[in-house]
């Protein structure tokens, strides 16, 4: 009986301080229909400079500012970055694993050889980790969202 009360007492506790209710982030949301991440990546240009809602779980965070989040696809391996702008949206390390629902403006950028090695270079000072040039093969075509708002959940 103890364990019962105890248990509706922390219960309480959490839906009074909001830690298992959903969190809002940034500009509220707008759109109602939903857009698959599986679409945006099987065609990005039809998406580039739209405004889309998408929703995954957040299978990563930036771990520097909190700056971006890393969305799963509603495709198996697939990912996709929602970017906010610096200090404007921090999301929290505990927001890995849940789920997000979030809007922004699909961007479809193509990287030159010399700026991902530019890149790859400031990314190893910041984190300490190696970066070898050579493992930079050729331009690379980038797709994220830039966001302007989220809900997680």
């Amino acid at each position: 009986m103890n364990r019962l009360v105890s248990l509706f007492i922390l219960c309480s506790l959490l839906l009074a301080t909001g830690l298992s209710a959903e969190k809002k982030f940034g500009k509220k949301i707008t759109l109602k229909e939903k857009t698959k991440i599986s679409d945006i990546l099987a065609n990005p240009e039809k998406y580039n400079g739209k405004r889309v809602l998408v929703e995954g779980p957040i299978t990563e965070v930036c771990k520097k500012r909190g700056c971006w989040i890393r969305l799963g696809s509603d495709k198996e391996f697939e990912t996709m970055t929602f970017k906010v702008e610096d200090g404007v949206i921090v999301f929290p390390m505990e927001v890995k694993g849940k789920t997000a629902v979030a809007e922004g403006v699909v961007s479809v950028v193509t990287t030159s050889v010399e700026d991902q090695i530019d890149q790859g270079k400031k990314h190893a000072k910041e984190t300490g980790e190696e970066f070898d040039p050579a493992s930079v093969k050729g331009p690379k075509t980038v797709i994220q969202i830039k966001g302007e708002g989220a809900i997680v959940k």
